[in-house]
C-alpha cells in the first residue's frame, strides 16, 4: 500500500518528507508495550511453559547424567536448558509477534498509521523492542529456576551463549516478522506460527533428542532456527566451540526473514 508523508519545506524553498523524530518512536514502542502487557494470556505460555518444561525434567535423570566434556555438567545443564531458552525465543517470536501485528492489521490500526509518516520499519522495530524484553523477562525466569530449584550450572562461555541467544532472537524475529507481513487474518497468522514453531522445534529437539530422528531430518532440522539455537547454546553451556553451519543457519533466516518482511509488508 502506499502512503503519502507530510513534506515540510526547507528554507531554500525545496520540500522534504518529514521524518519522525525520537519521541514518535518511543511513543510507539510505548504504544506496543502496553497492548502486550494488557494481553494476559498472550504472556502466560512464554513465561509459564518453559516452566512447565523445565519442572518436567527437573524431576526426571536428566539431572544426574554428566555429559563428557562440559565440565561436569549434566544433561539438563546442556540440552534442557538450551530447549527451554529456544522455546521462551520461539514462542514469542514466531507466534506472538504475528499474532499481535496480524490482529492491529485487521482493528485497522495498522491503517490508521499508514496515514501518518510512520513506516513499516517503525512498526516492525517497535515490536522487536517490546519482543526483546518479553524474552529477556522469560529468559532470566527459567535460569532463575533452573538455577535455584534443580542447581543448574550456567553456560561455561557465557559471553558465547549471550551472543548466541541474541542471534537466535533475531533468526526467530526475522521468521516471525515473515509470518506477520503474508498471514491476512489474525487466525492464519496464529496458525502459521504455530506450525513454523512445532515444525523447528519437533526437528531441533523440542520433544528429544535429535538423534532419534532420520538423519537427513535432524540434519535438516539442525539448520532451521530452533535446532540451530539448541546446538549452539548447548555447545556454549559445555564449554565446546561452535559449529560454524548452526551460526550461518541464524544469520541466513535473520536475512531472509528481514528482507521478505520489508517486500510483502501490508498496512491493509
Amino acid at each position: 500500500m502506499t502512503t503519502t508523508a507530510p513534506a515540510v519545506t526547507t528554507p531554500s524553498g525545496r520540500r522534504t518528507p518529514h521524518r519522525p523524530g525520537p519521541g514518535a518512536w518511543v511513543a510507539l514502542v510505548g504504544a506496543e508495550a502496553r497492548m502486550v502487557v494488557r494481553d494476559t494470556a498472550g504472556l502466560v505460555m512464554p513465561f509459564g511453559m518453559p516452566v512447565l518444561i523445565l519442572v518436567m525434567y527437573g524431576v526426571s535423570e536428566a539431572t544426574e547424567v554428566v555429559v563428557p566434556g562440559s565440565g561436569g555438567r549434566t544433561a539438563f545443564d546442556v540440552f534442557v536448558v538450551p530447549v527451554v531458552l529456544a522455546i521462551v525465543v520461539g514462542i514469542i517470536g514466531v507466534i506472538n509477534m504475528p499474532s499481535f501485528l496480524a490482529y492491529y492489521r485487521r482493528s485497522g490500526v495498522l491503517k490508521r498509521l499508514s496515514v501518518t509518516p510512520a513506516s513499516p520499519a517503525m512498526v516492525l522495530v517497535a515490536q522487536v523492542v517490546v519482543s526483546v524484553a518479553q524474552t529477556a523477562g522469560g529468559v532470566t525466569l527459567a535460569l532463575v529456576v533452573a538455577t535455584a530449584a534443580f542447581d543448574a550450572r550456567l553456560p561455561a562461555s557465557p559471553g558465547v551463549a549471550l551472543g548466541v541467544l541474541a542471534l537466535a532472537s533475531a533468526a526467530t524475529y526475522a521468521v516471525g516478522m515473515l509470518v506477520a507481513a503474508v498471514a491476512p487474518t489474525p487466525n492464519a497468522a496464529l496458525a502459521l506460527g504455530l506450525v513454523a514453531f512445532f515444525a523447528f522445534g519437533a526437528t531441533g529437539g523440542m520433544f528429544g533428542d535429535p538423534s532419534n530422528l532420520p538423519e537427513p531430518v535432524a540434519r535438516a532440522g539442525e539448520l532451521l532456527p530452533f535446532g540451530a539455537a539448541v546446538q549452539s547454546l548447548g555447545d556454549a553451556w559445555a564449554g565446546r566451540p561452535l559449529d560454524t553451519a548452526h551460526l550461518v543457519a541464524l544469520g541466513g533466516a535473520v536475512v531472509v526473514g528481514t528482507v521478505g518482511a520489508a517486500r510483502w509488508f501490508r498496512w491493509t
